[in-house]
């Protein structure tokens, strides 16, 4: 299987140093061969910041990291930038969106077996023209693929949620719900699970919109009007939903085990129990697009950056997920 490629993140972020730590615990956790993009001097000021003895392997030949990956990191590209842990600028936003470009051509052409992407600084990358609300709508515009067929999941240990709706305004949530995006959406989580992850018949169980899943009405008609008929449909599609579930109770430990993945209509009703449960080992995995795209699921940290507290193991758990997702693929 060919390596994957890791895009660096803002420089100024935790990124740099994680993805270093990944790479001197690589043994220790089993981590396939995978290649930075771009960033050469960075990576080695943060692996000097953070105390770790590691080589920084400069090659522009993709096909020899796989070889010199137990002797050092590879990093493949000529951008690069000053190491400024916790000062986000210009320069560095300029190298974050370059790695990204890289990784994603990489991942597109087949090159790379996929793509693990460092977290970035919207704000700064907005300053220099880029114009996607994230790194997901980017890597699906890559592919050639609609933003609509991306779909974000979140996955820890514990476990997995998928929001409906992601980085809006709370009150804009139920004009965006309808029964086509729940069922369409829904139906790219099931073939996932089923083609990526190995779950032959994925549980799916779908949070109501208003507490105690409206409560038959009386706390709002979502659940009666979008979300039931949603389910209904998804049923007579052979897919095993069930719900609409009261979503303060959906998480309690008792009940995970009852499904493979909770589907959450808006974005903190997904993620405060992701992070709640496994902050330390969450992946963003995008659903639904040709290649295997995962992140860690946290932001740069710029006020920790440099001062050895960040921990890695979200971002080994992003590169092994998206190795085993890979060997999937590649296996049907």
């Amino acid at each position: 299987m060919q390596p994957l490629a890791v895009s660096l993140g803002d420089p100024a972020g935790i990124g740099p140093e994680l993805i270093c730590e990944a790479w001197a615990r690589r043994e220790a956790e089993r981590l396939p061969p995978f290649v930075v993009c771009g960033g050469a001097g960075v990576l080695r000021a943060a692996a000097a910041k953070r105390g770790l003895a590691l080589e920084v392997i400069e090659t522009n030949d993709l096909g020899s990291t796989t070889a010199v990956f137990q002797d050092g990191l590879p990093v493949i590209g000529s951008e690069d930038a000053v190491y400024l842990p916790g000062a986000p600028d210009e320069a560095g936003a300029r190298l974050a969106l370059a790695s990204l470009e890289a990784g994603a051509a990489l991942a597109v052409s087949g090159h790379a077996a996929g793509l693990v992407t460092g977290p970035i600084a919207k704000a700064e990358l907005a300053k220099i023209g880029f114009e996607f609300p994230g790194q997901t709508e980017f890597v699906a515009a890559a592919c050639g693929a609609s933003a609509e067929d991306a779909v974000m999941m979140l996955a820890g240990p514990q476990l997995r949620t998928v929001p409906m709706t992601v980085h809006c305004a709370l009150s804009e949530v139920p004009g965006r719900l309808s029964v086509e995006l729940i069922r369409g959406r829904v139906a790219i989580v099931a073939r996932s699970l089923r083609h990526d992850f190995g779950i032959a018949n994925p549980r799916i169980a779908i949070c109501g919109l208003n507490p105690h899943a409206g409560e038959s009405g009386r706390m709002g008609r979502e659940e009666i009007e979008m979300i039931a008929p949603a389910i209904a449909a998804l049923r007579e599609d052979g897919i095993d939903a069930t719900g609409p579930h009261p979503a303060d109770t959906l998480f309690a430990s008792h009940l995970r085990p009852s499904y493979d993945v909770a589907i959450a209509m808006y974005h903190d009703q997904a993620l405060v129990p992701l992070k709640a449960l496994d902050f330390d080992e969450g992946v963003n995995v995008t659903l639904g697009l040709p290649v295997v795209r995962t992140s860690p699921d946290h932001g740069t940290a710029f006020g920790i950056a440099g001062t050895g507290k960040a921990r890695a193991n979200a971002t080994i758990a992003a590169i092994r997920m998206a190795s085993e997702m890979a060997a999937r693929r590649a296996a049907a």
